[in-house]
């Protein structure tokens, strides 16, 4: 996509988040969605892109019927404009400049695999952001090319083995051990505070 001659690149795209006015931080604590009133009742709701210009990265907030931009905010992995919460993964606080003024937004997603997704798409710029920053320099590059290459063929009398699944099955007291597990791991997962809060309230029909 080109914007006056500038070509942009999506990085990632939500259709729907929602965004809430926040209270101020509280001295030496983290910010808690749980603190931002009621959840199902978003300041705004609509469609997060990531996009990635030359001259940088921004996150646009926009109508997703008409394009139009609730609000925009730069990011810079040297100086994150994206904050998680503390009692939620699907909830973060996102900070917008303007002429030297700072204010704070939180926003939500409704489906926990979209901020899992937001979340890679953020690491993966700041990767690449790190090497573009960072090259190795010539003597590296010249030593890793210069590694010896693994010789995986094998030599005479080696043979190898190939597990199938479905055999040698664990008894059913393992499975039920394996389930105890699981049981024990999900309570405590519960306990840490996540699934308490409830997603944002999706407009989209299920």
């Amino acid at each position: 996509m080109e914007d006056n001659g500038e070509i942009e690149s999506i990085l990632y795209m939500a259709r729907e988040v929602s965004v809430y006015k926040i209270p101020p931080l509280k001295a030496n604590e983290g910010h808690r969605a749980g603190d931002w009133g009621d959840l199902a009742d978003p300041l705004w709701k609509g469609r997060l892109r990531i996009v990635e210009k030359s001259s940088g990265v921004v996150m646009l907030f926009e109508d997703p019927s008409n394009g139009k931009l609730f609000a925009s905010a730069d990011y810079n992995p040297e100086k994150p404009s994206v904050d998680a919460v503390l009692d939620s993964s699907r909830y973060f606080v996102i900070r917008l400049e303007n002429q030297g003024k700072k204010a704070y937004i939180g926003m939500g997603f409704a489906e926990r695999s979209d901020s899992f997704d937001f979340n890679v798409a953020l690491q993966d710029h700041t990767k690449r952001w790190k090497a573009l920053k960072n090259p190795p320099t010539p003597q590296e590059t010249a030593a890793a090319s210069n590694l010896p290459k693994k010789d995986y063929t094998l030599k005479e009398g080696q043979t190898f083995s190939i597990s199938i699944p479905g055999r040698n099955k664990p008894s059913s007291s393992n499975n039920s051990n394996l389930l105890g597990s699981d049981t024990s791991s999900s309570s405590s997962s519960s306990s840490s505070g996540f699934p308490l809060l409830p997603p944002p309230p999706s407009s989209r029909k299920r």
